[in-house]
């Protein structure tokens, strides 16, 4: 069960998934579903608070994440706040403005970011285990490529010679911080 609303993600935590012999459903699928507040002080804290709600919720496993962009020049903004940078109720195109604002003027070589993503799993039981991925790169300063969501078209990947919005879904699944988190988490979801 991943306790998402984002449907970006379910597709892309699907995506990475499908080679367990397990069935991924989405937190749209359970009618009733509490709202949580991302309000921990952390991604761990944040993650673990979505995946116990929906524990509980739906009675199943469940697995939460939460992720941000960590920007080294703004001193780790937008951080925990990244879904909601541009303020409540903001579309991905607002963040990215606002991002792209604050960097106007910086030089590339001090655009250096990072993706951290932390995933929660979460049994029903209260057994409970957290993964962390994480994505170096740079902040582009324009905007780059159709695919992805959020961050992606301005999230340079220097391994990759491309933005993670110029990658396909495979390719980005492969070395982003969301995919690497959810490697980690095969080991824990295929031992249960």
């Amino acid at each position: 069960m991943v306790a998402t609303g984002n449907r970006h993600k379910v597709e892309e935590i699907k995506a990475i998934l499908s080679d367990l012999p397990i069935t991924v459903r989405s937190l749209a699928e359970f009618p009733g579903a509490p709202e949580v507040v991302e309000d921990g002080a952390t991604y761990r804290e944040n993650a673990l608070k979505k995946a116990r709600a929906a524990a509980k919720h739906t009675g199943k496993p469940a697995l939460a994440d939460d992720t941000g962009l960590e920007v080294d020049v703004l001193g780790g903004q937008p951080g925990l706040y990244a879904a909601r940078f541009a303020g409540e109720g903001c579309t991905f195109q607002d963040n990215v403005r606002k991002l792209l604002l604050l960097l106007e003027g910086v030089p590339s070589d001090q655009r250096g970011a990072r993706f951290v993503c932390v995933i929660a799993l979460v049994e029903p039981s209260g057994r409970e285990q957290v993964v962390e991925g994480e994505l170096r790169g740079r902040i582009t300063e324009s905007q780059a490529g159709r695919g992805g969501f959020g961050y992606d078209p301005v999230f340079y990947v220097p391994e990759a010679g491309k933005t993670l919005a110029e990658l396909t879904a495979g390719e980005k699944n492969r070395i982003s911080h969301r995919g690497r988190a959810l490697d980690k988490a095969k080991g824990i979801i295929l031992a249960r």
